[in-house]
């Protein structure tokens, strides 16, 4: 994704990424809607089965969006606040995020 394999580009700093699940088929992948600036800030919003559902409403895609350029616009200091705190779960922090920007978190 950082090297642009995205899906769609939904606005607002939020991207669609369609995902192959492992023994799940063609029609059996997922979607996951990610918050980015497309550098060094990845932000997991949403995740849903092919199967499940088709894509998501223009309700949810407008506070998907709002979501997004919110958490976009925090400082390094919330972000840390926000899992310190339990509102954010920090998925994964590579050392690439250390290279890349020390005092952002990416992949909350």
């Amino acid at each position: 994704m950082a090297s642009g394999l995205i899906d769609a580009d939904l606005g607002g700093g939020l991207v669609k990424k369609r995902i192959q699940l492992a023994g799940r088929g063609k029609r059996g992948g997922g979607r996951t809607l990610v918050a980015t600036d497309k550098a060094c800030r990845w932000f997991f919003l949403f995740g849903f089965g092919k199967n499940e559902r088709s894509d998501v409403s223009s309700d949810e895609l407008e506070a998907l969006r709002e979501l997004a350029t919110d958490l976009l616009a925090r400082t390094a200091t919330q972000l840390d606040e926000a899992v310190a705190d339990g509102a954010l779960q920090e998925i994964c922090r590579g050392d690439h995020a250390k290279t890349e920007e020390p005092d952002t978190r990416g992949g909350s």
